[in-house]
């Protein structure tokens, strides 16, 4: 059967009827079709566009599809319709199109340098192995590549580069060759220097961006998820290593402390910015509406960018049409105008998934 919507649609900012017609959404009226929503504010569903649905709260592995099914329901529940994850160590091409789940943009594993990564999570190469494992872990995804660009290393105390820079830069034109999108950690200034000069697609974090960077990214197109939710961890993590890597502790509390100024530079410039938590290991699912708050309230998106960066335009940047003629049939309601008010994002009194109410 297909459904009826009425209520003010974003970011079109008028009151408008929308069917759902199976998957798909049209303006064309349909006779009979079950009125679901009359009233409050639509909008595409939301988006974690850094997520790990294949790694478990602690930093292991999934065990199973179930388990990664179980994941993916927390962030569905919260709103979550899209999700790109970003490096899973657990495969489930299955799962791409299962009804009841968020749609999937995957990349495959991460790509990491030996030893120097968190255990049992990326395929870890020396660099003439690069290359080759990113055509691998490109089949592996569905349409993106994730890179490690930096990790501490213990023989200088401090954050430093997976690999050199040629290494590096070969391993962005891998993935382009073989047709999918890179992403790429960084959290140190080197690293992230040498991805965005290498044509990445996208900077994880980015904690360590200059001004001149943050210009030629904006020039690029090149995109940025700041999960600032993260990076208000990085105390936590330099107070562990404080006693043996006191540099590397100091250098992650400095990239925390000036990261707010680091993404609202990148915001002035016109950088895209999608809203991602980084969700599995270290920090719970279901969290995108306080990063869409840290956004405004550290970063001083407006709100309406905010909601671009988690829904219309987030979606159209993984390539899932919106609401639009066509579209796919996700849908989020708020009772309350949520460009007046941010934090109505934490509780939608609605969600449609793939046409079916969810709640």
């Amino acid at each position: 059967m297909a459904l009826h919507v009425r209520g003010v649609l974003l970011p079109d900012d008028e009151v408008r009827d929308l069917w759902l017609v199976g998957d798909r959404v049209t303006f064309e009226p349909v006779p009979g079709a079950e009125t679901i929503i009359d009233g409050g504010f639509v909008l595409p569903g939301l988006t974690d566009a850094h997520c790990h649905i294949g790694i478990a709260r602690g930093g292991a592995p999934i065990a199973s599809l179930d388990q990664a099914r179980e994941l993916a329901h927390v962030d569905r529940d919260a709103g979550v319709l899209a999700i790109r994850d970003a490096g899973s160590p657990y495969p489930y091409p299955e799962l791409d199109d299962e009804p009841d789940l968020p749609r999937l943009a995957r990349a495959g594993r991460h790509v990491a340098p030996p030893k120097r990564y968190l255990r049992d999570i990326g395929v870890e190469v020396g660099a003439a192995e690069v290359a080759a494992t990113v055509a691998e872990q490109a089949a592996a995804g569905n349409g993106w590549v994730k890179l490690v660009g930096d990790w501490i290393d213990r023989g200088v105390g401090d954050l430093a580069p997976a690999w050199d820079a040629d290494t590096m830069t070969a391993a962005v034109q891998a993935a382009h060759a073989a047709g999918v999108r890179a992403a790429v950690h960084t959290f140190s200034e080197s690293a992230v220097e040498i991805m965005v000069r290498a044509g990445v697609d996208s900077v994880e974090h980015g904690t360590g961006l200059s001004l001149d960077l943050i210009d030629l990214m904006a020039r690029q197109g090149t995109a940025l998820v700041p999960t600032m939710i993260n990076i208000q961890t990085f105390g936590g993590i330099a107070e562990q290593a404080r006693a043996r890597f006191p540099g590397y502790a100091d250098h992650m509390l400095a990239l925390r402390d000036h990261f707010p100024e680091v993404v609202r530079a990148a915001y002035e410039a016109g950088v895209p910015i999608y809203v991602g938590t980084d969700a599995g290991g270290g920090i719970d699912h279901g969290l995108a509406a306080e990063e869409m708050l840290l956004l405004h309230e550290r970063a001083g998106m407006s709100t309406v960018d905010v909601l671009a960066a988690a829904s219309w335009g987030a979606r159209e940047w993984l390539g899932f049409p919106g609401l639009v003629e066509g579209g796919l049939a996700d849908l989020v309601v708020y009772p309350e105008d949520p460009r007046h008010d941010l934090r109505v994002v934490r509780t939608p009194s609605r969600i449609v998934l793939r046409g079916r109410v969810i709640r």
